[in-house]
């Protein structure tokens, strides 16, 4: 042995199994002449080397900063070790040695080389639907515990065929140690049921011949069940709507490629991107102008020139001008839509998660039967195990930047890094829109959605999600942190699960800001003014809040200002009719119920009287200081939207009308009283104004128009007021959600000398809730 040569010992943290990651160090090895072997562990890959020193430095430094596509490199820790000599390596078996842990990666969308193979005929995979390789497949869903190995997934039910277990055996395969590989020798089956017998050409065939005749197919995914429909078909559409009890609340539609994207859906840059890349989530979209345009006579000719324009059904997303839009992200769901040779499918289909309403997804095949068989009309199925549920991803671009609405698919469970240590901690977010969390140290690992917290199965859910995460992290947590609101079923699940554990509690619109901070990787000691405006957030003083200026760090909040209480009368039931809190506006206004005003109109007159009551006395009412619940007052006053079926509706559907009006020269200005300690954000003058535009006959759009920008103004004054530039300003809360109003405040705000920070990684809305729990728990 030479006396430059040395061996060392690497240990590679983060997102580096199941991920290409073994075979990437073998061939890199392989390149620089290295000798030596590499192994997963609890730890992540272990690798040792040895080599010329530079050459070593040369691998160290090709694994930090080139490592596989999916990879998430977190750490590289290197040491010295004895000389062993030999000119050989190798790739070894998975032990459960070592303390430290991996992380899963999360399900990726079949890559480029798979689908070409699917639609090779010469490939012995051709037409497989559970094609897969190292650079994509399911993850998250099928794995039991970690490391992950195949026994240790929902594919050890399928023993490998010699064929699958050579390339799986082979380092330079792109196949090497893909856990789900298969091929149709030896991998999971289709089945189909439905109203007829199968035909016989197959399980496939059989689903787009209901497809074809306007059924509703139920069709197994990765991470659960969809319902699927034509959605170009007014009558299959509006039934799976009905049996559904959806409302008006918009559909997403799935579309083979890009090039059928854009006949639906305005698609930019940023868009495409996240269109086609690995997460594939779905996303919110401007429509196309609709021209009717014919089916295509092949299912291969997707790529459709600019022009052709495909008119989908009114009940897909009734008045609504954007689109939630996904592309085929699974061999089969390629296989649904058809390929060259299959006869015509519908090229859009609606494609929405197995559930009725505010259930959690299907995605065990027993249960599906059971809670779909009013729903669909025939079930694509097959006999690989989902062993975690996993809904779609949901995101829309603002300025050309992403904007998370949903992390789920594709993004859970990646680990986001924390500015701040924190002991382990389990973070139980919020009733709505729940992600739960765990952290320990610089680290935290959120959920996929689980959804709103209103039902015992959503609960049973809630708590097989947050086990499985603790399991997979390794994180054992000494302690929970809930919503302050005490009657959130959130809370009351911590506070029932605790085993002795302390239990923290943290104020719904600290924890709002404390996420943005977190995701901009501010220090402990850091504070911003946070602009939190939302529907609904527990107060300390009893009230519910939701448009509130805070002045934020971790370990805790100032209240600066507040949009001026107006009485909440029925809870829930003034959320669900809009017209209930446009009369609180109008009462606390001191303005007349005027038969005139839509609002008042809307509302029948026994409930009006008991209303009157109510606001008079107090009786049944809780203040507010909702933004989201002014913004649906502003809808009913304008004539918009009166009573809702889907939250934020007539916030939606008054951001649709205002985006494409001119506001004109009159501007609607909010009061602000400064004598008061928290000052008082006065809606009154903003609502006066409303009305006097409706009774005046201006359109609904400009009236919309110029709320929102009253309301960016608002956001600069406030900022103006309590931090001058170049202070830090937050925005979080589900109110941002509205592109028109975020782009507006995000860009006055930065022409004016701020520094902005807005979510890019996590949701506004109480989706990223649980990590800003984290936050302000880990720093008290």
């Amino acid at each position: 042995m030479t006396a430059d040569r040395q061996r060392r010992r690497l240990v590679v943290r983060g997102v580096v199994q199941g991920v290409g990651f073994r075979p990437f160090v073998y061939t890199t090895a392989a390149e620089l002449s290295l000798s030596g072997s590499v192994a997963n562990d609890n730890s992540g890959v272990i690798i040792e080397i040895e080599g010329g020193p530079a050459d070593l430095d040369e691998f160290a430094r090709r694994l930090r900063e080139h490592p596989p596509p999916l990879a998430v490199v977190e750490s590289v820790d290197q040491s010295t070790v004895a000389l062993r000599g030999g000119t050989g390596f190798r790739i070894a078996d998975t032990t459960r040695d070592g303390g430290g842990r991996t992380l899963a990666s999360p399900d990726v969308a079949i890559c480029a080389d798979c689908a070409t193979e699917l639609a090779d005929p010469t490939d012995r995979r051709y037409r497989h639907p559970f094609i897969n390789c190292t650079n994509c497949g399911p993850r998250f869903t099928i794995i039991a515990e970690l490391p992950y190995d195949r026994s240790r997934t929902s594919m050890a039910d399928f023993p490998m065929c010699a064929h699958c277990a050579a390339e799986y055996t082979d380092p330079t395969n792109r196949r090497f140690h893909a856990q789900p590989i298969a091929c149709p020798d030896c991998g999971p089956r289709l089945s189909y049921r439905g109203p007829s017998a199968p035909l016989a050409e197959g399980p496939l065939d059989s689903a787009r011949n209901l497809l074809r005749a306007g059924g509703i197919l139920a069709v197994k995914g990765i991470g659960g069940y969809h319902l699927a429909c034509d959605a170009t078909n007014e009558r299959a559409v509006a039934t799976l709507r009905g049996r559904k009890r959806r409302g008006d609340k918009p559909f997403a539609v799935m579309v083979a490629d890009l090039g059928t994207a854009r006949t639906i859906a305005e698609v930019d840059d940023t868009a495409a991107v996240l269109l086609t890349g690995p997460q594939r989530p779905i996303v919110l979209l401007a429509r196309r102008a609709t021209v009717p345009a014919g089916t295509a006579s092949d299912a291969d000719a997707h790529d459709v020139p600019d022009r052709d324009t495909i008119e989908l059904a009114p009940s897909v997303a009734p008045r609504n001008p954007d689109l939630g839009v996904m592309l085929a992200y699974t061999p089969l769901h390629l296989l649904l839509f058809g390929l060259s040779g299959d006869r015509p499918v519908p090229r859009v289909l609606v494609m929405t998660s197995g559930n009725l309403g505010g259930e959690p997804i299907c995605f065990d095949d027993e249960d599906a039967r059971t809670r779909l068989a009013a729903l669909a009309d025939g079930w694509l199925s097959h006999d690989r195990r989902i062993l975690t549920p996993c809904d779609d991803s949901v995101v829309r671009v603002v300025d050309g930047i992403e904007l998370p609405l949903r992390r789920s698919r594709g993004y859970a469970p990646l680990p986001l890094t924390l500015p701040v240590p924190v002991p382990p901690t389990l973070a139980v977010g919020a009733d709505l829109k729940n992600t739960c969390a765990v952290g320990e140290g610089r680290y935290a690992w959120l959920s996929q959605h689980i959804g709103d917290m209103d039902d015992l199965a959503t609960l049973r859910a809630f708590g097989s999600a947050a086990e499985h995460l603790a399991e997979l992290t390794g994180v054992e947590p000494t302690q929970l942190v809930a919503d302050a609101h005490p009657r959130y079923r959130s809370t009351t699940w911590a506070r029932t699960h605790a085993e002795g554990r302390p239990v923290h509690t943290v104020q719904h619109h600290h924890a709002h800001i404390a996420a943005v901070m977190g995701e901009h990787g501010l220090g402990a000691s850091e504070t911003v003014t946070g602009i939190a405006f939302d529907g609904t957030g527990f107060g300390p003083d009893g009230a519910i809040w939701g448009g509130e200026v805070l002045s934020v760090g971790y370990k805790g909040y100032r209240r600066l200002a507040h949009l001026k209480y107006v009485p909440l009368a029925g809870g829930d039931a003034s959320v669900h009719r809009p017209y209930r809190m446009a009369l609180a506006h109008l009462w606390s206004a001191r303005l007349d119920w005027s038969d005139t005003i839509a609002s008042v109109a809307a509302c029948p007159a026994d409930e009006r009287a008991v209303l009157a009551h109510q606001f008079g006395s107090g009786f049944g009412c809780t203040p507010t200081s909702s933004m989201g619940r002014l913004f649906d007052a502003v809808s009913s006053l304008a004539g918009v939207r009166h009573t809702v079926d889907y939250e934020a509706q007539a916030a939606i559907e008054l951001e649709a009308l205002a985006r494409a009006a001119d506001p004109g020269s009159r501007a609607y200005r909010f009061g602000l009283d400064h004598t008061a300690d928290p000052a008082v954000i006065d809606p009154a003058p903003v609502v006066a104004a409303v009305v006097t535009d409706a009774a005046h006959g201006i359109p609904a759009a400009v009236i919309a128009a110029r709320f929102h920008h009253a309301v960016a103004a608002l956001v600069l004054d406030l900022a103006l007021d309590f931090a001058p530039p170049p202070t830090t300003v937050a925005l979080s809360g589900g109110v941002f959600q509205n592109a028109l109003l975020l782009s507006a405040a995000r860009t006055a705000l930065r022409d004016n000398g701020f520094h902005v920070i807005t979510h890019r990684r996590l949701p506004p809305n109480d989706g990223g809730l649980a990590f800003g729990q984290l936050l302000a728990a880990g720093a008290g």
